[in-house]
């Protein structure tokens, strides 16, 4: 690692970590947009993708551990490097959600997407990803009280969904593994969310010191 400025190589390892986010994000669009229109040809390309995103965090975790072993950060430093890891972390899981929501491609309509307003639920989950990753960039407090708040509006619109599906699992015709597949989507939306929250309680802690517990949506 080249004898250079503490703070350069956090620039540097920073920026890696926002390409990362805009980069996973820009997938999982993909991904919905695959679903949407029922795109098979454009899945090998969204698996190329989160697995060369997979390399390129195991890359980013291993410059981190780098870093912390030659310039041996305190304080602060410290505390960024070992954010810019969980952050990166967080991120790892995000992308998987991409395959998960492909795996549901033939087994739901775009007409029960639509009805069911994922794209709108997909745009909110994404935004909070940037914005958690904005606050951390700029060390901004609010808004990533902001990401946290958001979480609560997709969990409504994911609790809105689930009683849309429950009440046409009643019909007698009823599709219930597409709707089963529907409620899997609309799950790993929210668990995008989670992560956007859990990245912004990091923020906080790195700028505050304060320890912010996560809200599993699963404690309602």
């Amino acid at each position: 690692m080249p004898d250079r400025p503490v703070h350069v190589h956090i620039q540097e390892l920073s920026q890696v970590l926002v390409d990362l986010s805009t980069r996973v994000v820009g997938n999982l669009f993909e991904a919905l947009c695959a679903v949407k229109y029922q795109d098979e040809h454009g899945v090998p390309r969204i698996k190329l993708v989160e697995n060369e995103l997979d390399m390129e965090e195991i890359d980013l975790e291993e410059q981190c551990i780098q870093f912390i072993a030659l310039q041996h950060p305190v304080a602060k430093d410290l505390r960024t490097i070992i954010a810019i890891m969980m952050i990166s972390h967080e991120l790892e899981r995000i992308g998987e959600i991409s395959l998960h929501i492909i795996d549901s491609m033939f087994e739901i309509s775009p007409a029960l997407l639509e009805l069911l307003d994922f794209e709108s639920m997909f745009m909110l989950a994404g935004e909070m990803v940037k914005k958690s990753i904005d606050a951390f960039v700029l060390q901004d407090r609010d808004l990533a009280d902001q990401v946290c708040a958001h979480d609560d509006e997709v969990d409504a619109m994911h609790r809105a969904a689930f009683k849309k599906v429950t009440a046409l699992m009643k019909i007698a015709d009823a599709d219930v593994i597409r709707l089963t597949n529907a409620l899997s989507i609309s799950r790993n939306i929210e668990r995008m969310a989670d992560h956007a929250s859990k990245i912004a309680q990091e923020v906080i802690y790195l700028v505050t010191g304060e320890l912010v517990k996560h809200k599993d949506s699963r404690d309602d």
